[in-house]
């Protein structure tokens, strides 16, 4: 009876001293009480406690889980040891109105840290609510101050306004507010309609004006490739000219040099027959005129200048000439 009675006490003994020890894992930590009152906060490892005087208190707690059909559910239950890490609420959509009166659907993603459990537990009775409404009310005091195209294209401004008030507000729960992240954002179907013909209005208004831009710049760069073009068809022409009056010239200095030497010549080698080189040189044009002037089928009649006899006389002098040269 002795031996059964000792093992009873024994096997109590062993319960009573393995509750009182308390294994708490890294990042997470434990508020216990001592007969209803605070009395010391568990970290991570083995810790000692009190049994039936010391007990620890929880806190409800949200969590997340995805069900058969794909879709995820909230749940939410009490537990005894608080993360300490750092945790994200996938908050549901809601409505909220624009400053512009257009009813708008949002899903909200909050990341926010426990960081002193006492208050966790003792300044909120139900933490995951009130992070949950504060978030909601937050939203739509935020939404409700912007126009739809704010909204749409001013994401990251709504998130830092959303984190810095849940920030505040969340500071006496010991809890701190990361990041707020706006994940979906979904105006009416007509709303979105409306949207889409105007952006698609905007696309062609900017591909006609960019076609015209085009357009005109073609037309610029045609116009000054036909300037010049012209440009430099009439320096072209105007260097041809002058390169052409220049040979012409250079033509008749050289016909007249060429004159001037034959001219020379023949006054010098008809100076020792004591004939007049005018007299010579006036019957070489007389001669060369009628040769062109008998020339032709229907030149039939031939016509004597006035001042033939002087023609005549030159002729002579030809003629003295040809006998002093023989």
């Amino acid at each position: 009876m002795s031996l059964v009675i000792g093992i009873l006490i024994a096997i109590m003994a062993i319960a009573f001293v393995s509750a009182g020890v308390r294994i708490v894992q890294q990042s997470e930590t434990v508020i216990i009480e001592r007969l209803g009152k605070y009395h010391r906060t568990l970290q991570a490892g083995i810790n000692i406690i009190i049994p039936i005087i010391d007990k620890p208190r929880n806190i409800i707690w949200r969590y997340t889980r995805e069900g058969v059909n794909g879709r995820s559910y909230v749940l939410k239950k009490e537990v005894s040891k608080i993360d300490l890490r750092e945790t994200v609420y996938d908050f549901p959509k809601q409505n909220v109105i624009t400053k512009d009166n257009v009813v708008t659907e949002i899903n909200a993603i909050l990341y926010f840290q426990v960081m002193d459990p006492v208050k966790a537990v003792y300044e909120i009775s139900n933490l995951p609510d009130a992070i949950e409404k504060l978030t909601q009310t937050t939203l739509r005091n935020v939404i409700g101050d912007m126009n739809l195209d704010e909204t749409l294209t001013s994401r990251d401004t709504i998130n830092s306004k959303l984190r810095s008030v849940l920030d505040d507000a969340s500071h006496k729960w010991g809890v701190k507010v990361n990041r707020v992240e706006l994940q979906d954002i979904n105006p009416p179907h007509d709303i979105r309609d409306a949207m889409e013909k105007q952006m698609r209005a905007e696309r062609d208004k900017r591909a006609k004006i960019l076609e015209a831009e085009a357009e005109k710049q073609a037309q610029i760069l045609e116009s000054e490739g036909w300037k010049t073009a012209l440009i430099n068809k009439a320096e072209a022409e105007k260097q041809s000219q002058i390169l052409r009056a220049e040979g012409d010239a250079q033509a008749r200095i050289r016909t007249a040099e060429g004159e001037a030497q034959a001219i020379h010549n023949i006054t010098a080698a008809i100076a020792d027959t004591k004939s007049d080189p005018v007299k010579y040189m006036v019957a070489i044009r007389y001669i060369d005129t009628l040769k062109t002037m008998v020339e032709g089928k229907e030149n039939k009649t031939i016509y004597m200048p006035y001042e033939a006899t002087g023609v005549l006389g030159s002729l002579g002098g030809i003629k003295d000439l040809f006998q002093t040269t023989k």
